[in-house]
């Protein structure tokens, strides 16, 4: 068998958001979440289904996974690889957004139901080395909880260390499975006992995808690799014309104290602190004379002498 990687958004979406077998969101959910008798997820229905691109190379139309279940509560599961700006805020927002949208016109507050954000999550959020966090509203000192319709639930994926034979808890085999699919070659015995994770696996499983679904994947990781390398490349020319910046800084000052004296001195190190980086930085970023020219309001020809200057 061979397994693909959960973390691909194709791939997530196939397992989780699959209306016709929910059973591996369930037992997720409910594992996640640590629900136990009555409180556990016994049916779920896909609010925003998978859809599959259309054409090769489409995003898909999903960007997480939201269900609710048969009480009516709502949670919204999602894959976040890399840690963006405002996270935080953002997953906030996100959940009170579904929470107060369950009103109509005419509605009054009992009708609203919990609503659950739960993040699995490449990178690491918060202090501490648990790898499963759930976040309430407590009172602060006595920890008292009394406004429990939005909570918060995330796996932080770079915390999980556990071996294949220290998984205990539901949510620990959970997370061995999305981190380390692609390691394995079997389902795990751990597996059998769960029909959720179980299905999970089948459904991971390459030789169960279409040709279409696998061509998509491939597609998707190659379009992650190349955001990787695109990223790396700006860090790596920005540091290289930072470099460049102060080999030319230092010896344009060099030759400026080496033959100018007092006010013309003076004006020239002002221009290098301020206009001939930007000049030489818009130069390096390939635009053009007149382009420069009407930006730092120089004339032409000074912007000329400025590269020639530091071409020497």
């Amino acid at each position: 068998m061979i397994f693909v990687d959960i973390k691909n958004d194709i791939a997530f979406r196939k397992i989780f958001g699959n209306d016709e077998k929910t059973a591996p969101l369930i037992s997720f959910l409910n594992a996640a979440l640590q629900l136990e008798g009555n409180d556990q997820v016994e049916s779920v229905t896909l609010v925003n289904p998978y859809q599959f691109p259309r054409i090769r190379g489409e995003k898909a139309s999903v960007l997480d996974v939201k269900a609710t279940d048969h009480s009516g509560r709502i949670f919204v599961v999602e894959m976040q690889v890399a840690e963006k700006n405002g996270f935080d805020k953002r997953v906030q927002y996100y959940i009170s957004r579904d929470y107060s949208m369950q009103l109509n016109i005419g509605d009054d507050y009992p009708v609203l139901n919990p609503a659950y954000f739960i993040g699995i999550l490449d990178f690491s959020f918060g202090e501490g080395d648990k790898y499963n966090t759930h976040h309430l509203i407590l009172e602060k000192e006595t920890y008292e909880h009394l406004l429990t319709d939005i909570q918060f639930a995330f796996i932080q994926l770079p915390k999980f260390n556990l071996g294949i034979d220290e998984l205990v808890t539901p949510i620990d085999k959970w997370t061995y499975f999305i981190k380390n699919a692609t390691k394995l070659t079997f389902i795990p015995e751990f597996a059998q006992a769960d029909d959720g994770l179980k299905t999970a696996f089948i459904a991971a499983d390459k030789h169960n995808w279409t040709k279409e679904e696998w061509i998509t994947y491939d597609n998707t990781m190659i379009q992650a690799r190349d955001v990787i390398q695109e990223k790396l490349f700006v860090i790596e020319k920005a540091e290289a014309i930072g470099l460049e910046k102060g080999r030319i800084k230092g010896k344009l000052e060099g030759k400026i104290e080496g033959k100018i004296e007092g006010k013309i001195e003076g004006n020239l190190e002002g221009k290098i602190e301020k206009e001939i980086e930007l000049i030489l930085g818009m130069h390096y970023e390939g635009f053009k004379i007149p382009q420069i020219a009407r930006i730092t309001h120089e004339s032409e020809e000074e912007i000329i002498r400025i590269i020639k200057e530091s071409e020497l």
